[in-house]
């Protein structure tokens, strides 16, 4: 018998390991992979690099351009996170507040865009559906050259106020490099959508700066009721090293700064369940509002890439009133309240507060109207095609509610224990995650961003609550359901039918099978397989009726041809080994079996090496046929 290539590594591994215990053939041996360690280490740790400084850059030019263009070409002064600020772009300088020219200058950066991502259509939008589409659909794979006209054409919406956020684009373009960088090592296809979910979570990190958070939420969101379990420890390792490059050019903070501690009473927790409640309802709302942009902009008749400037035009002439309004307000000309942008501001605002916010229920209106106004401009944003995030446009409407949620409740209640920052904070993940079914990074971006683990309870509660509330509703329509319906998971389907089904289940037991006797002559066995019919393979029986061999059609017609031959041949000079099966075999080792034998039919015996049934390959391919049919019911 020939020895198999596969059979000859082993061997050699097995001499190397037991003269070289270190050597690189005995690693798999051991109880660590280092060598999966290694290259796991390596990949996730040069896209966290890479992304990293990428997501770095991508947030300094993003953050400078807007400063040159709202801030001194229109004299909108956004209203920022703590984190938010750049040292070269903190000073409180004043500029001439010109709303005419805030009205049309959103549309003018949505159409440098749209001329940017017309021909990429992957480019448009927020940048999480297109990298969830690319995992399940496309292998992992981004085009190379999405990646600068993401970023510029990301940088040209947010710098001139488009109402979205920065995490959407550079998961977007972490995704992208990791792909990028999984083929240039020639990885697998698996590997390859690995390493994009990682480079997503690096990329999240970069910007959001919650390196958990962001690691959980690049595996969670792939899935309406799942995670990709496989993609977590190198997002995990690409997410840190993202993180530390960033923290090691801007420093180390949180977005919100530091955030007082919000102790948790449980006397509080009915107000957190009425909380969960009307924010479910409110991101039905973003959700829909989301939705119905998209349809009215798909409808226009006009080219594609300047329908985001349309969106941008109808953001800038609603937007400019509201903000020439309240600045005249709070003697504040100019003042944007974080309608335009991601609104990461305004959510500083809902939490801690701002000199200029006003007592009482004045400030619940105000938040409230802030949070409405927020939906409309992040619809007509997001929703018109325009290349910005809806993670942040989802966070500032959550948290604006849970401000003006929690004040109201303060008022109401008399209860000075009740405080406005922590449903504020409640309201941010919980709205998020729930539109977007990834209810425990969420809940871990909230605790990273507040500091501590105070709200950890408040939040369970709030999120699955949620979670439930907003099963039919998709912020990413191109997630899946679970693993089973993803076309990067259809192995895991075969994998569960190979192993699940015995052979019993599918063997023949036909009522007559032709076989021979070693003795048997080789005119013999071409009568008798020309009579076979069905079989492909004849069993060859030793006087006692067990399997001693095999005889294929095709080598009996083989050895047929050498006519000089015939006379003396006898079948055990033609038969190969025996392969067979037993009963209780499953289909994978039936399947094993066949690929390294070379048949496409197996006998199968019994305890005493009689033949009983035969399986076939058609047999396994049905099978498998009817539970994939099966799976997507």
């Amino acid at each position: 018998m020939r020895v198999r290539p596969s059979e000859k590594v082993r061997s050699l591994r097995r001499w190397a390991g037991s003269r070289f215990p270190f050597s690189a053939l005995a690693l798999d041996k051991g109880p660590v992979d280092l060598r999966l360690v290694g290259q796991t280490l390596l990949r996730a740790a040069l896209i966290g690099a890479v992304a990293g400084l990428f997501g770095a850059a991508f947030f300094w030019l993003t953050e400078h351009a807007q400063h040159l263009v709202l801030e001194r070409g229109t004299g909108y002064r956004p209203l920022r996170a703590a984190g938010e600020v750049l040292a070269s772009t903190s000073h409180a300088e004043q500029h001439l507040y010109r709303p005419w020219l805030l009205a049309v200058v959103p549309a003018l950066g949505a159409l440098i865009s749209g001329l940017l991502t017309s021909g990429v259509p992957e480019t448009r939008g927020g940048g999480t559906d297109a990298m969830i589409e690319a995992f399940h659909h496309r292998a992992g794979r981004l085009s190379p050259r999405s990646i600068w006209r993401k970023a510029a054409a990301s940088i040209a919406t947010l710098a001139s106020g488009g109402a979205g956020g920065r995490e959407g684009p550079t998961m977007f373009i972490g995704g992208a490099l990791g792909g990028v960088i999984a083929d240039l090592m020639r990885t697998s296809a698996r590997e390859r959508r690995l390493l994009l979910v990682a480079g997503a979570a690096a990329g999240i990190s970069a910007v959001f700066r919650t390196p958990l958070g962001a690691a959980l939420l690049a595996v969670e969101v792939l899935y309406r009721d799942g995670f990709e379990s496989d993609a977590l420890v190198p997002s995990i390792l690409a997410s840190v090293v993202s993180y530390s490059v960033v923290i090691s050019i801007f420093g180390e903070t949180t977005l919100f700064g530091q955030l007082p501690r919000f102790p948790f009473i449980p006397a509080h927790l009915p107000l957190y369940v009425l909380l969960a409640l009307s924010v479910s309802l409110l991101g039905f709302v973003l959700v829909q509002s989301l939705s119905f942009v998209r349809a009215r902009t798909a409808a226009l008749r006009v080219p594609l890439w300047c329908k985001p400037a349309i969106g941008a035009l109808a953001l800038g002439v609603l937007c400019t009133p509201l903000i020439t309004y309240m600045g005249e307000r709070i003697y504040e000309p100019g003042q944007g309240l974080g309608l335009l942008g991601g609104g990461y501001g305004a959510v500083q605002l809902a939490i801690t507060g701002m000199y200029w916010l006003p007592d009482g229920f004045e400030a619940v209106q105000l938040l409230l109207l802030l949070c409405l106004g927020k939906i409309v401009a992040a619809s007509l944003t997001i929703g018109s095609g325009g290349s910005a995030g809806d993670f942040a446009p989802s966070l500032a409407v959550g948290g604006l509610f849970g401000g003006a949620f929690g004040r109201a409740c303060q008022i109401l209640l008399s209860d000075p224990r009740i405080e406005p920052g922590a449903f504020a904070l409640v309201g941010m993940g919980t709205l998020y995650g729930g539109i977007a079914h990834v209810p425990l990074s969420a809940l871990v971006l909230v605790c990273e961003m507040a500091g501590s683990y105070d709200l950890l309870v408040p939040l369970m509660l709030t999120e699955g609550i949620a979670f439930v509330a907003l099963r039919n509703t998709y912020l990413y329509p191109a997630q899946v359901p679970t693993a089973r319906d993803s076309p990067a998971h259809r192995d895991a389907v075969l994998h569960d039918v190979l192993t699940s089904t015995s052979v019993r289940m599918l063997m023949s037991q036909p009522a007559s099978h032709v076989s021979f006797r070693e003795d048997t002559p080789l005119d013999a066995l071409l009568a008798q397989t020309s009579e076979g019919g069905w079989q492909d393979v004849f069993p060859v029986l030793d006087h006692g009726g067990q399997l001693v061999g095999l005889i294929t059609a095709s080598g009996v017609f083989g050895v047929a041809q050498q006519r000089d031959l015939c006379g003396w041949l006898l079948a055990t000079d033609v038969m190969i080994p025996p392969v067979s099966l037993t009963p209780e075999d499953h289909l994978r080792h039936a399947t094993e079996l066949m690929v390294d034998s070379g048949l496409r039919e197996l006998p199968v015996i019994d305890d005493t090496g009689r033949v009983i049934g035969f399986l076939d390959e058609a047999d396994i391919a049905r099978s498998y046929v009817d539970a994939a049919a099966r799976s997507n019911q």
